[in-house]
């Protein structure tokens, strides 16, 4: 074990210096808004305020799937929520999540704006909304719907976890890394045993539950945010490996990881306004 000093927590803790590492000026202990910001309104139904994290990229994929359907109400406007600027803790953003993560979205289609925030709850919203991509039967809809409850309490083990300690911590701690390692390792397996035996995470159907965890086991498996796939031997993963693959040949998929993005590759949509957008994105790329 990596020697450290010893620390013994105090009677009361105090936040009195920053806490360290990547995100450390996001990181605060108290919840509302630190300033004035209204949020913009575009000109359709679903308003979106988000960033091409796992947890927003859950909710493009299901927009872009929804439109790939000839949804037309599921058009959206999506506006970038830059987090490592501070826009969560905005009066408008905080409105409408007063828990200032991203994503939320604001439905428009109604006589009364519905604030929706929690990217699990946004795909349980819209997949009842327009009776697409959950089963309607009590028994395949508690499967899925139990899959989609099953990785949001898992993330937090995945990504403030294992990957806040693997690369973001600005110290390196064997205990915190082989702890976040272990859970996320059991993951990958519960994944791999359950697509051992079924096509899609819910069955033979692909559904929300499939787009709540492609995002996060996918940025896993093919280092998309940083690269652990060695250290977590992801190879040995082989049915998890081959879902991913089967989804990221999906278009809407493909869309749905580009919009709210502001780096890597390919290019991505920082804002998303029209489906016209992507041809343009299609078109700025060289060659």
């Amino acid at each position: 074990m990596t020697d450290l000093p010893d620390y013994t927590p105090p009677k009361v803790w105090t936040w009195n210096k920053p806490s360290g590492g990547r995100f450390a000026n996001i990181n605060r202990p108290t919840a509302g808004p630190t300033h004035e910001k209204e949020l913009p309104v575009g000109r359709h139904p679903l308003q979106l305020y988000s960033l091409g994290t796992p947890n927003g990229i859950k909710v493009t994929i299901m927009l872009e799937e929804l439109l790939a359907l000839g949804i037309a109400g599921a058009e959206y406007d999506a506006w970038l929520i830059n987090i490592g600027e501070g826009d969560q803790f905005g009066s408008g953003f905080v409105a409408v999540n007063p828990n200032s993560k991203i994503p939320a979205m604001v439905d428009r289609s109604g006589p009364a704006p519905i604030r929706v925030f929690e990217s699990g709850a946004i795909l349980l919203y819209l997949a009842d909304k327009f009776h697409a991509f959950i089963p309607s039967e009590p028994g395949p809809r508690a499967e899925c719907l139990s899959w989609l409850f099953w990785q949001v309490g898992s993330a937090p083990y995945v990504g403030g976890g294992f990957g806040h300690f693997y690369v973001y911590a600005p110290v390196k701690i064997e205990y915190a890394i082989d702890r976040f390692a272990m859970e996320t390792k059991r993951q990958l397996d519960v994944l791999d045993r359950r697509l051992a035996q079924s096509k899609y995470i819910a069955g033979d159907t692909y559904t929300i539950a499939d787009m709540a965890i492609l995002p996060w086991y996918g940025s896993l498996a093919k280092g998309w945010a940083y690269d652990a796939g060695e250290f977590l031997s992801v190879k040995d993963y082989t049915h998890v490996l081959r879902w991913l693959d089967m989804l990221l040949e999906r278009p809407a998929v493909q869309r749905g990881r580009q919009v709210n993005r502001t780096s890597g590759e390919p290019p991505g949509l920082r804002e998303r306004h029209d489906a016209r957008d992507f041809e343009s994105l299609a078109q700025a790329k060289p060659g």
